[in-house]
Order: structure tokens, then C-alpha cells, then sequence
């Protein structure tokens, strides 16, 4: 990959920016410039998707699915707040998202499965054992040519916080490509040392305006590729390369770059402060984390998506897994700590898109991998359950303002048909790829065709 070595920074540490792909086990470069720029333009239909994985498995009925009729202890633990939509209500810790409930749509009969800790909805049988977005990539490539931001990235807290804890791996590999090959796999700013190290630009980030630095820099690369075999094209990413570097990817990864009332109405971090967080809970890091950064990685989503974009994974770590055991907070409080930050950066993000007239560009998807026992727990949390998970779309010209399906009167399994995992995958690439030229175009990966046509889309939605 040609990438820029930001080194430090004013803003925290900068690892690697990729604009283009040179890898020696990847695309060449005239297949970026030109290919994928072709692919782009006929198989897709303009729209990004950002998927916010709720990691952890967020409870249905303290989100958007309360039950206040039925018994103390199945019901909400957070109570409930009425919606803009008469007669529907979600819990009590999500009031910014009622009052924008006819922006966006939830699925009450949505199921995973199974009640394991896993990321299944993003990276799992249903996606090939890839994440979603490194399908799309391997069909559109891995950069897009004008601007040369990744076509698929994935978000974590070192994102925006240079200090967090690196994401947690044990349930699944976010970076995960399964059988399309690991060049597509997800940009992961922040990420250091698990980026594909293949070949640099030793250029820091505040001699991005030194022309002469940057074709330079170029000019070495140059050597290393004649030598190669892989000179070809590397004229035209000279002449490309000031421009697409300094006009789009390297600006769009940089929060400082944005105006600072559009960060702060974003930023969850003043929501809680280390010590408003009881320290009982061993995931009392996770919860502080996920408050600080929650944010500020929905905003840098939706700038990699106004920057060219087309998949962009954003998760922190756990923070949604409300046992009330040693780990982890229970119904009520839980929702305190991973609810509210969760209102306010979704409600910010969907003002934001609304305002900049980016509704019908951007899906955005929220789910995790799995609902919550339908009883609260003897210690007042809700355990692991595969039978009813909550979702949330907004975005992308899906129809908005929908309450799909409906549950049972404990809110343990659907009532309705059930929409599963494959379901929803289907709904996604419904909305990134022209499906009737998907269909019809030679060479298409198998994997990227069952994720787009093993199920229906969701029902009402596209």
C-alpha cells in the first residue's frame, strides 16, 4: 500500500494513511486508477453504508422495544419515553432518539441466532467469514481514485483517541476477508502494527504542502517498483498525487479539520467523567472509553463517507454486555453508561446528515450480535439471547419513520416473520450495489452474490 507516515502530531499519533494500492500481493496500480474506478461507477449506486456494531448484545427491550405492559421484570428497566410516532415509546435512556424516531426505522423481529459473543452480524457466516465492507471493496477495489480515501474502513477508539486500548479480537477479527483476499481488508486508523506493511511514504503529515517533498518521496517509490516489475502507472499517480493527497485523504481522517461546534455537539466524552462511573465493574475502562470516543468516531464515519467512503465499520469494545456479574453493570445502569452516550452521538449524527442533505448518501445500520433475556436476572441484569436483538436503520432512501415486525408479548422472539442476519446483509447491498447490473456482470465473487441475493431485503425498507 502507498501510504503517508503521519508521525506525531500536534492532534496524537498518526499511523498510516493508505491512498493508493501498490501492494506486490494486491491490485496494481493501473488497476486502482482504472478498474475500480469503472466498477465503482457501473455496479454501485453512490450510497455509503456506516454499520455501528453494538458490541456486547444490546438489550431490545431497554432500546426500542420497552413492553411497559408487561410485568415488573421483564418490562424496561429504564422505563419509557414516548416517540415522535404516536403509540410507539423506546426505553428511557434514548429521549434525543424519540424525538427523531420518523427519521429512521427499527426491526422488532430481528434475531441473530444465537445468544454467543461474536461480531456475526459484520463478519460471520452470512458475509462469508468477511467483513461486509471488504465484500464491497473487492468489487469496487480498495481506493477510491478521486479523493484516495479507502473505500472500506474500519473505526475503533485509537481512531480519535491515540491512547485507548486496541480493540478486543477474542470474538472476532473485524479485519477479517475471508476468501476475497486480505488487499481488501478493512483501513484501520490507529491501528499500527496489524496494518499490511508493504511500502511507505516517510512523508510527515505538515510537509504535505511541500510539493517538492512529495514527489520526491514518489520518485524513491519509483526505484523500489522498477525493481519490481510494478513501474507501470506510477506516472500517473505523480501527477495525481499532490492533489488527491492533500485534497482528500489526508483531510478527511482529521477531526481538527471540522468546524469545532459541529465536534462538540458530536462529542459524548463531557456526557460522563472516570469517576461517574462506578469502578465495581471490571469493564469500568470499556464504559469510559466507549463514552469518550463514541462520538467522535460516528463524525470521522460520516467524513470518510462524505470523502468517498463506501463501508465504514465504527465499534468499541463490550460496553453493551449487562449481566450485572463483575464484569459489567446491569440493566438500569448499563444503560446509563452505554444508552446515553449511544443517544446522543446517533441523534448528532442523524442532525448532522439531515442538515447537510446526506440522508439519502448514508446508511446507517446499529445492531449487535445478539438481544437480552426477555427476565431480568436475579442481580438485576439481563443475560445473553439469541432470540430477539434490536436494529436500527436510518439512511440510504430507506423508507423511514417504520417500526418493522413485532415481537412477543415478553419481547423474547418475533411475533412476526422473522428477519435474520442474512436478511439484513441483503438490505445492505441492495442499498451499495445496482442490483441488476450486479447480476448480469462477469466475475462478480460468489461470496459478495450470496451476501446481495441468499435472502429477501428487509421487508418495507428498500
Amino acid at each position: 500500500m502507498l501510504r503517508i507516515d503521519g508521525g506525531p502530531t500536534r492532534h496524537g499519533r498518526r499511523d498510516f494513511l493508505r491512498v493508493g494500492s501498490l501492494a506486490l500481493g494486491g491490485l496494481t496500480l493501473p488497476q486502482l486508477l482504472a478498474t475500480d474506478a469503472a466498477a465503482a461507477g457501473r455496479l454501485t449506486t453512490g450510497k455509503s453504508v456506516i454499520f455501528l456494531f453494538q458490541h456486547g448484545g444490546p438489550s431490545q427491550i431497554e432500546t426500542f422495544d420497552p413492553k411497559m405492559t408487561a410485568p415488573v421484570g421483564i418490562q424496561s428497566a429504564t422505563g419509557e419515553v414516548q416517540t415522535k410516532i404516536p403509540g410507539i415509546t423506546f426505553g428511557g435512556t434514548l429521549p434525543r432518539l424519540a424525538t427523531l424516531n420518523d427519521k429512521f426505522s427499527i426491526v422488532r423481529s430481528f434475531t441473530t441466532g444465537d445468544g454467543n459473543h461474536d461480531i456475526k452480524p459484520i463478519v460471520g457466516r452470512d458475509s462469508g467469514g468477511a467483513n461486509v465492507g471488504s465484500l464491497y471493496s473487492r468489487v469496487v477495489g480498495t481506493n477510491n481514485p478521486l479523493t484516495g480515501i479507502p473505500y472500506n474502513a474500519a473505526l475503533f477508539p485509537r481512531a480519535v483517541d491515540p491512547d485507548a486500548r486496541p480493540i478486543i479480537k477474542d470474538f472476532g477479527n473485524f479485519e477479517a476477508t475471508g476468501g476475497v483476499g486480505g488487499a481488501y481488508a478493512p483501513f484501520v486508523p490507529g491501528a499500527g502494527g496489524d496494518l499490511q506493511r508493504d511500502m511507505q511514504l516517510s512523508l510527515p503529515v505538515d510537509r504535505l504542502g511541500d510539493r517538492r517533498s512529495l514527489l520526491g518521496e514518489l520518485d524513491r517509490v519509483r526505484f523500489q517498483l522498477d525493481a519490481a516489475g510494478k513501474l507501470e502507472g506510477l506516472d500517473k499517480l505523480r501527477e495525481q498525487a499532490f492533489s488527491t493527497i492533500v485534497g482528500g485523504a489526508a483531510t478527511a481522517f482529521d477531526l481538527s479539520r471540522e468546524d469545532p461546534a459541529v465536534v462538540a455537539r458530536y462529542d459524548t466524552a463531557p456526557l460522563f467523567t472516570p469517576d461517574s462511573i462506578s469502578r465495581r465493574w471490571n469493564n469500568h475502562p470499556h464504559y469510559v472509553e466507549n463514552a469518550k470516543t463514541l462520538g467522535k468516531l460516528l463524525l470521522l464515519a460520516r467524513r470518510l463517507c462524505e470523502a468517498g467512503a463506501g463501508f465504514v465499520t465504527v465499534a468499541t469494545t463490550f460496553v453493551w454486555d449487562n449481566h450485572s456479574d463483575i464484569n459489567n453493570a446491569g440493566a438500569e445502569e448499563g444503560m446509563r453508561y452505554c444508552g446515553i452516550p449511544f443517544d446522543h452521538a446517533v441523534s448528532a449524527f442523524i442532525e448532522d446528515c439531515e442538515a447537510r442533505g446526506l440522508g439519502d448518501k448514508i446508511m446507517l445500520v446499529c445492531c449487535g450480535e445478539m438481544g437480552r433475556t426477555p427476565r431480568i436476572n436475579a442481580n438485576g441484569g439481563r443475560d445473553h439471547w439469541g432470540g430477539l436483538a434490536p436494529l436500527m436503520v436510518y439512511g440510504g432512501r430507506t423508507r423511514p419513520g417504520q417500526v418493522i415486525g413485532q415481537s412477543s408479548r415478553d419481547a423474547g422472539e418475533p411475533a412476526s416473520e422473522p428477519m435474520r442476519i442474512n436478511n439484513l446483509l441483503a438490505t445492505i447491498m441492495h442499498t451499495l450495489f445496482d442490483m441488476g447490473e450486479l447480476r448480469v456482470t462477469r466475475g462478480v465473487p460468489q461470496e459478495v452474490v450470496r451476501a446481495a441475493t441468499a435472502a429477501d431485503p428487509i421487508p418495507g425498507l428498500v
